[in-house]
């Protein structure tokens, strides 16, 4: 396998478009990756990613066992790279074959013909297909979607009193409205969420393999339908699009759009509700209003993005970038949380403050496609739950939240809550029936906000 040019190597010999070009000082220890995975990473990314700035823009990391990559902690620099598609590549046919087949991390960096890994008119074309077919999903429409996957959920977990909220709800949302959107009946939405956990979960090679034949299963049966008799939904118009992707191309970009929404959508919203139920500037106080789910969101987006490391690239020349030598072929990463905490403030804005561009939806020709769509869904799931459940509190200390290991995402393990039990006989609305009603907007009550600390916003 081929290993990363370490920040400080002199470049490739003979080169003189290079001659005297400064260089990079590594650490003592550049030989060694950081690496970006277990207890210690998850406990604490941003400690690992003021590390990594001592290599400079590039770091050497190692994602996986035997799998090494540079990743781009600048934030100049990651902007530098999204929007160069001439130097970079997204194509990892090459890469792959220099790295075990069997790592963890192939299904999150394997090519396949869709539109995160392709260059291009390729790319245009299918990006074009995605972007044309969520016109067509009006904001109103997606809102009441929203509206019946979240009171779906709470009917199941309402008269509890307590729950889990990344695995009963912050999980959820995102697959209910995708297995709507694309054109299937509710009762697939169970195996849905069944396939997509069994993949998440699997504690056996035997277990995920089972998960992704459900999972494969799915999507055949929901392209077979469709192409029985279309309708009003995503699958339809992908297949009726002028630009007339087949079979496969079609079937690689309906699981590129609903793995994009999915994994990404849940942690945005578990992320944003654990900011919400550990701060008390989220509610309202005696000084002062509260803050809203979309400014936990934009803090989230900022501090903890939902998925925190990722817009695999590939140069298509030996190249020297922001004071390192990359080689044709190799892996660079970019970090959108490590960017998004080094930006110079004076020239990007503050955080949450409206100035600058965070780079949690990537930037360039790669960005993503349907950002108001995800913050639409994310957004309203979160009112409607805090709506319902208005004394809705943590039932944990926020230090002893627990994160999952990985080198891509920010995701919490679980969330636990409590609030007041409801019930479908309760006088008023309940999320039982009216379910286009609007139920009260909540403050938390003094009584219930004591105890919280700030959400660490690192």
């Amino acid at each position: 396998m081929t290993s990363p040019h370490q920040p400080g190597a002199a470049p490739p010999p003979g080169c003189p478009a290079h001659a005297g070009a400064p260089y990079q000082q590594a650490p003592a220890d550049a030989h060694a990756p950081v690496k970006l995975y277990g207890p210690d990473f998850a406990a604490d990314p941003h400690r690992i990613y003021a590390q990594l700035r001592q290599y400079g823009a590039l770091a050497p990391v190692e994602i996986a066992p035997e799998v090494t990559a540079m990743l781009v902690t600048d934030y100049r620099a990651a902007l530098d790279l999204l929007n160069d598609d001439t130097t970079w590549s997204k194509d990892s046919r090459e890469w792959m074959t220099t790295v075990p087949a069997d790592t963890p991390v192939m299904p999150m960096l394997m090519w396949r013909p869709n539109v995160f890994w392709t260059d291009g008119p390729a790319h245009v074309r299918y990006r074009d297909v995605i972007v044309d077919s969520f016109k067509l999903v009006e904001p109103h429409e997606l809102r009441a979607r929203v509206h019946h996957a979240a009171d779906s959920l709470i009917q199941r977990f309402g008269a509890h009193g307590e729950v889990d909220l990344i695995a009963d709800y912050a999980r959820l949302i995102p697959l209910l409205m995708f297995n709507n959107l694309f054109g299937m009946p509710d009762s697939y939405s169970d195996r849905l969420i069944e396939a997509i956990a069994g993949m998440l979960d699997g504690t056996s090679p035997e277990e995920a393999a089972a998960a992704n034949e459900a999972y494969t299963n799915y999507i055949m049966e929901l392209v077979g339908s469709k192409k029985a008799e279309r309708g009003p939904d995503l699958t339809s118009w992908f297949m009726d699009h002028p630009n007339a992707l087949n079979d496969e191309e079609l079937i690689h970009n309906i699981i590129l759009t609903m793995g994009a929404g999915n994994e990404p959508l849940a942690n945005l919203i578990g992320n944003a509700l654990s900011r919400m139920l550990s701060d008390d500037r989220y509610y309202h106080t005696l000084s002062g209003g509260a803050l809203t789910a979309h400014d936990a969101i934009n803090e989230v987006l900022w501090n903890d993005p939902p998925l925190t490391n990722y817009s695999a690239h590939f140069p298509v020349r030996d190249v020297f970038f922001h004071g390192t030598w990359v080689r044709k072929g190799q892996l660079v990463m970019v970090s959108y949380a490590a960017a998004n905490s080094q930006f110079d403030t004076t020239s990007l804005g503050t955080p949450g403050s409206g100035g600058g561009s965070h780079l949690a939806w990537a930037a360039g020709p790669h960005a993503c496609p349907v950002k108001r769509h995800a913050l639409l869904i994310a957004t309203t799931a979160i009112e409607r739950l805090t709506a319902w459940l208005s004394d809705i509190e943590l039932a944990a200390d926020p230090g002893t939240l627990q994160w999952r290991n990985g080198a891509f995402h920010r995701a919490l393990v679980a969330l636990p809550a409590r609030f007041t039990p409801i019930t479908p006989d309760q006088a008023g609305a309940t999320p039982w029936h009216n379910r286009d009603s609007s139920p009260s907007s909540s403050t938390r009550s003094e009584a219930t906000s004591t105890g919280r600390q700030p959400a660490s916003a690192h």
